[in-house]
């Protein structure tokens, strides 16, 4: 059976839509002489189009039964939009996907696809489209941000690039089509696109979550048609190098493109804030040149008191506007302008070989998470706003993004919202497979480096680049990609891959990536100290502890609270755990939970419903991701930082992540909330030390620490009140914890500190336990370290039941509803673990996503507190906020 025969077999069991002929909406256009081609796209597989390219782009053809589609989309994107397959998302839909019956667990992206996929077969995207009349006469050019993975395209009956030319997933591609396009006239744009094999340089999730069953084939990035004089600017970038007395050095760098057949002559002129520039130009045709302002010869880009980019906490993240224009003649052919930052981020290895950033002069300790796409590589702008709201709120820093190179919107974002990025290539596929690459591989590659190189490159909140991931590359890639990124003027830290491998070339990373991935105990961050005496059997540059830049990690599964588990299973799959659980794991060492799954039922007692294993599974989090992001702030700079694995996931996932896919913030999301506030009281799980931690570049003087220990009965065994002064960005010692008796088999830290006006500024809540929690470092993997003997928290079954006192009012501000709940505890007991929502209404569903000001909470006897819970006043429809307070022990 040939291709499009199993093809056309297997699309009779669904019912395919048939909406080309609808009416496109209006189309979001970006301002300027950019016309957007999102809406009015139809799509088609191959198998049931006999015409070639050169009919299909023309008028006169009729797409009879293509599916109507917005640009950008995957295939299979488009086809659960369209309601030919169902949502993918839920319970075990995706296995019903074809070309899907692969083992669960495995890496699809490096397997080949199944030979009666329909997604073996290129996919027609087509659009018709009227150009300006104002277009007549100049360049115009045709802008794909990004293709998956190869792809014929035609223009007007035309073929303006071919299969071997368009080919590499994070290329971007620009093409002069000016001899083809009709302006004033109507145009018809048809690209061919082919999915991509297990031997492409791809996109991948490796053991995230599964992959698409068309590898994301597809336009997945914006179509732009844009005009130009006879040479267009592209590509605007600022390089900032600093004095130690804060004085700017500005190199000015921006890439023009010669659309005409004539070497021309011009001039290029620039302006940033008051400083205006200029230099004469000359191009050959058809010629790309780089033109780069060089401060030593330009008085004007050395600036005595700049407003720098600071990002998060470090300051005020100020933007400049950075206009450039090339002018023939004394009329401007082309102008480009984009928004850019001054500052100056570098690393160095520290005295213990250790690497540590600094941002304009001063150290910066990261503290971020793995970035995961939509599986589909779907778009949301307002969901993409919301992301960031939440990495603003729980205080992380940065984002890094492993080979999943995000869209512009993402990285203005990052760059507005103060959050740093480390990009680089991904780990565990043909990426990484140097061995068997090919020529073709080799190019693609170095172009692929060259397009993000270009895009990234003036956004002031990139981090670094890693030029390979799970390895280094071989000398030979690592030099031509070091000598693509000395090209382009790359500003930022480049390190050679993410691990502690050191390369012939550059020499040591400076940086680890030796996990855990899996569960283990809260006490491991702190115990796997640098120079620790227990055995190394983890991957170079140490195990996971609070030492050293590890560049990802993670305290194992992130069960989602009990509604996330709901929306993703159907109910006779929520409980016991089964392998539709299992299937919304990871892959490879990750495709189950029972590792963290025997430690909670060792820990807290063995779970007996889905609500009681749910509640336990936020608790064990908690503390799993508080214990690790503050080992890593405790020991700065002894640490470089951490990076979370991971933020967050493309899919609804059991394991690795700070909020679920639903944007349902759970015990993860406040632990790390609570090891991340400006001032934060740390319990050391090694020392029994007590610390705050001072995140702010300021001084903290007078801080009042007051530390107590108290049993499960609430009975005070232990306290101590110290008066601190902790300089900007450091850490200091406040007191010790002694050897108390008599204490219960669950017993309590709480921690507060006050400023010198009694104002609270830090506080955490520990449950410990006096059965010593021992860990087996003998057993040490990559991903995890063995648990000989756990914790016992079973006592908290005890804790008497606590009725709240609960009262809220809720206001409109601006387009945000803000519910402030006034939670009191009247009782001689501990309300434990208080987990609080906003539905829509008494019946409604959770209103997410939702900004807390701290949940999971734990009231001692007497405590009141109030909360704030801040959301979009829209999501409350017709409805009236409606407050549900449940704890551990409440009523």
């Amino acid at each position: 059976m040939n291709r499009c025969a199993a093809v056309l077999l297997f699309s009779v069991f669904f019912t395919i839509s048939s909406a080309a002929q609808k009416k496109a909406s209006v189309q979001r256009q970006p301002p300027g002489d950019v016309l957007l081609l999102r809406d009015g796209w139809t799509l088609q597989s191959s198998c049931k189009v006999d015409k070639k390219g050169e009919v299909i782009s023309t008028p006169q053809f009729a797409p009879a039964g293509w599916h109507a589609v917005t640009v950008p989309t995957t295939v299979v994107a488009a086809l659960v939009k369209d309601k030919v397959y169902p949502d993918p998302m839920f319970g075990m839909n995706l296995r019903s996907f074809p070309g899907m019956n692969y083992p669960i667990g495995s890496n699809f992206s490096g397997s080949p696809m199944r030979q009666d996929s329909p997604f073996m077969v290129p996919w027609w995207y087509r659009k018709t489209f009227v150009l300006p009349e104002s277009y007549r006469g100049k360049t115009i050019w045709l802008d794909f941000a990004g293709i998956n993975y190869r792809a014929n395209i035609f223009l007007n009956g035309k073929q303006i690039a071919g299969y071997d030319d368009v080919a590499g997933a994070w290329r971007t591609y620009e093409f002069n089509v000016t001899g083809s396009a009709l302006a004033g006239k109507t145009n018809v744009l048809a690209v061919e696109v082919f999915s991509p094999t297990e031997k492409d340089l791809a996109i991948t999730f490796v053991d995230w979550y599964p992959a698409s069953p068309d590898k994301n084939m597809g336009l997945f990035r914006d179509v732009e048609i844009r005009t130009s004089g006879p040479v267009a600017v592209r590509y605007p970038t600022v390089v900032s190098k600093l004095d130690s007395d804060g004085r700017a050095h500005l190199t000015v760098t921006t890439l023009l493109k010669n659309g005409s057949s004539q070497a021309l002559k011009g001039v290029l002129k620039g302006q940033i804030d008051k400083a205006e520039f200029s230099q004469d130009v000359e191009i050959g045709p058809n010629e790309q040149k780089d033109v780069t302002f060089d401060p030593a010869q330009v008085q004007e880009l050395n600036d005595d008191h700049p407003r720098l980019w600071w990002p998060a906490q470090m300051g005020k993240p100020d933007l400049y506007q950075l206009k450039m224009s090339f002018e023939i003649g004394g009329k401007a052919s082309d102008t480009a302008e984009t928004k850019v930052g001054i500052r100056e981020i570098t690393s160095k290895l520290n005295e213990n070989g250790k690497r540590i950033f600094s941002i304009n002069g001063k150290n910066i300790l990261i503290r971020g998470g793995g970035w995961a796409p939509d599986m589909m590589l779907r778009e949301n702008s307002q969901r993409l706003h919301d992301e960031f709201a939440y990495v603003q709120d729980m205080g992380l820093n940065t984002i890094r993004l492993e080979g999943k190179l995000e869209s512009k919107q993402f990285f203005d974002l990052a760059d507005e919202r103060v959050i740093l990025v480390l990009a680089g290539w991904c780990c565990c596929d043909f990426w990484e497979h140097w061995q068997n690459w090919k020529p073709e591989d080799y190019k693609i590659a170095e172009q692929s480096l060259r397009d993000q190189i270009y895009r990234l490159r003036s956004h002031p909140s990139l981090l670094g680049w890693l030029n390979g991931s799970d390895n280094p590359p071989p000398p030979d890639v690592e030099q031509t990609y070091l000598r693509v990124e000395k090209e382009l003027l790359w500003p930022n830290p480049v390190i050679s891959s993410a691990t502690g491998k050191p390369t012939s070339v550059s020499g040591d990373s400076g940086v680890k990536m030796s996990g855990p991935y899996e569960y283990v105990a809260p006490s491991y961050w702190e115990q796997d100290s640098l120079g620790a005496n227990h055995p190394q059997n983890c991957n170079p540059g140490g195990c996971g502890g609070g030492y050293g830049f590890n560049t990802e990690t993670s305290p194992g599964p992130a069960v989602p609270p009990i509604e996330s588990i709901q929306k993703m299973l159907p109910k006779e799959h929520r409980w016991p755990i089964d392998d539709w659980w299992n299937f919304h794991a990871g892959g490879g060492e990750f495709k189950d939970i029972h590792v963290f799954t025997d430690a909670l039922n060792a820990r807290y007692g063995a779970a007996n419903n889905l609500e009681d294993y749910t509640t336990k599974a936020q608790l064990q989090t908690y503390e799993g991701i508080r214990a690790m992001f503050e080992a890593y702030s405790r020991n700065k700079y002894t640490s470089g930082g951490v990076i979370q694995w991971m933020l967050n996931n493309g899919w609804p996932s059991m394991i690795w992540h700070l909020y679920d896919y639903y944007l349902r913030p759970g015990g993860g999301y406040f632990g790390a909330k609570a090891a991340l506030q400006p001032l934060d009281p740390v319990y050391g799980y090694d020392d029994h030390s007590i610390s705050v931690v001072n995140s702010r570049y300021e001084d903290a003087k007078g801080l009042r620490v007051v530390a107590k220990v108290l049993n499960l009965d609430m009975t005070e065994k232990f306290s101590n009140e110290s008066t601190i002064d902790v300089t900007a960005d450091s850490v200091v010692k406040a007191t010790t914890l002694p050897e108390i008796a008599g204490l219960s088999p669950t017993y309590f830290v709480a921690l507060r500190v006050s400023d010198a006006s009694g104002n609270t500024v830090g506080e955490n809540f520990y449950w410990l336990s006096t059965k010593p929690e021992t860990i087996d470092w003998g057993k040490s993997t990559w991903y995890t370290t063995p648990t000989l003997s756990y914790a016992d928290f079973t006592a908290m079954a005890q804790l008497p039941k606590v009725k709240l006192n609960v009262s809220a009012r809720s206001e409109r501000k601006g387009e945000s509803e803000i519910t402030h709940i006034t939670l009191e505890n009247p009782t001689k007991s501990l309300a434990f673990f208080v987990r609080l929502k906003v539905n829509k209404g008494k019946a409604g569903e959770e209103i997410l996503p939702v900004l807390w000001q701290d949940n999971y909470v734990s009231l001692l006897p007497g405590e009141k507190r109030e909360i704030t819970a801040s959301y979009h006043a829209s999501d409350l429809g017709s409805t009236s906020p409606y407050v549900e307070v449940k704890g551990w022990n409440t009523e």
